[in-house]
């Protein structure tokens, strides 16, 4: 089931990102920041990790589900899942090291754009095959 194969992934980037909200509380109480990130690296750090996350993770997770349900064959379902989690697991860890250049933003981004990338091509191939 292609629904159940996009159903698989949004669980574990669920996962991520509630580890992600985790940290960013956890920075909370250990920097005693109860609103905004002040002048603290460690608690900016931890709020863009969950931020990117937020704001790359749905829209990617929607446009496989959508894939999905036009009947994308599942190894691009889960070459999608596969590349999309790696990459924003690769990218906490690079962000949460390091605030400036490091491999694991990068590669995590660069697997982050590319699967949205593939993803809302797919979806623009499969829509304009049905006009």
């Amino acid at each position: 089931m292609p629904v159940a194969i996009v159903a698989f992934y949004a669980g574990l980037n669920a996962l991520i990102m509630l580890v992600l909200a985790v940290l960013v509380t956890r920075q909370r109480v250990l920097t005693d920041t109860m609103i905004g990130a002040g002048e603290r690296p460690q608690m900016q750090l931890a709020i863009r990790a969950h931020g990117n996350s937020a704001e790359n993770t749905p829209i990617i997770l929607l446009l496989m589900l959508l894939l999905a349900l036009t009947g994308v064959a599942a190894l691009w379902l889960h070459g999608l899942g596969i590349a999309l989690t790696v990459g924003r697991v690769l990218h906490a860890w690079g962000l949460s090291h390091d605030p400036g250049r490091s491999f694991g933003r990068f590669s995590g981004m660069f697997l982050t754009w590319g699967v949205m990338i593939a993803a809302l091509a797919l979806c623009i191939v499969v829509g304009a095959r049905s006009l």
